[in-house]
């Protein structure tokens, strides 16, 4: 995959927003705009998106510590990634508040793996019952983001993807 300049500045700037997204929710559990803003990347750039998740990912590693929540992150970004790439072709709001809104009611689940492979099955299985209210919080979060948000994402990152092109 070949990047001009520009992309990279972009791309990065992307991840970087998602970022500033998540610290400036962080006082609300469980809602964020960062799946809505990967799901809309994703459409805009394809594989080209995995670049902004991944600044996202280092940036949060960076900023919170590389604990084991960080190695989640290493692969359940990507998972909405190939989720949002099977389903690319659609542009259905309601489609996308659904997706994101299962996938915030899974993340938990999707969390617990690591948790179960680092420190045993029976603290995956306890992270993962824990974290139901939170999941539960997280779905609806990324549900009503997604039905708000991604129309006015998609159609301003139409707009820049348009500038990339001349």
């Amino acid at each position: 995959m070949k990047y001009k300049t520009f992309e990279i500045v972009l791309l990065g700037m992307l991840g970087a927003i998602a970022y500033v997204g998540q610290v400036a929710l962080s006082f609300l559990p469980n809602i964020e705009v960062v799946s809505i803003l990967f799901i809309v990347y994703t459409k805009t750039f394809g594989k080209k998106a995995l670049f902004p998740i991944y600044v996202f990912v280092l940036l949060e590693g960076i900023f919170w510590g590389f604990g084991s929540w960080w190695i989640m992150y290493l692969y359940i970004w990507a998972i909405l990634w190939g989720i949002t790439m099977l389903f690319c072709r659609n542009d259905s709001p309601v489609l996308w508040a659904v997706i994101n809104g299962a996938y915030g009611l899974c993340f938990g689940a999707l969390c617990s793996i690591t948790q179960a492979a680092l420190f045993g099955i029976g603290s995956g299985f306890a992270y993962f019952i824990s974290g139901i209210p939170f999941d539960i919080v997280h779905c609806i979060g990324n549900f009503f983001t997604a039905l708000f948000l991604y129309k006015p994402l998609t159609f301003l990152l139409s707009k820049v993807r348009k500038m990339l092109v001349k």
